[in-house]
């Protein structure tokens, strides 16, 4: 899991505190303009960054197909906007891994990730570098 909260859920993964602040640095060096958000092009200068992979048009394009332009501005993410991206960039990922993250970043467990909830999972571990 991502987080520790006092012992009350079993930990089965965390990122390091390194892993963690690359991935937050890439962000960042990809989202030049301060959207809040990564393109498809920034997106994939990401995966070149964190992984040395090229991503193809149709691989770029499957991954940003899977967030549904419809419901892109209702200002959360749902355990099923979670399946969908876990599945385009890690599809032999277990469900309950999926789960359990998805759970671990929704911190008021209201049932969406919303951007407070992100916005602490990006930072978490953040001063312990």
């Amino acid at each position: 899991m991502f987080f520790s909260q006092a012992g009350a859920r079993t930990r089965t993964w965390e990122a390091s505190p390194s892993e963690h602040k690359k991935w937050v640095e890439v962000f960042r060096a990809c989202d030049e303009d301060n959207k809040g958000y990564l393109s498809r092009e920034d997106f994939k200068v990401a995966v070149v960054m964190l992984f040395g992979y090229k991503p193809s048009k149709i691989e770029a394009d499957s991954v940003m197909s899977s967030v549904n332009p419809n419901t892109s501005d209702r200002g959360y993410l749902t355990l099923e906007d979670f399946q969908k991206a876990f599945k385009q960039v890690a599809p032999k990922l277990p469900e309950r891994i999926i789960l359990e993250v998805f759970r671990e970043v929704d911190q008021d467990s209201d049932g969406h990730v919303s951007f407070k909830d992100f916005e602490y999972a990006t930072n978490y571990g953040q001063n312990e570098a």
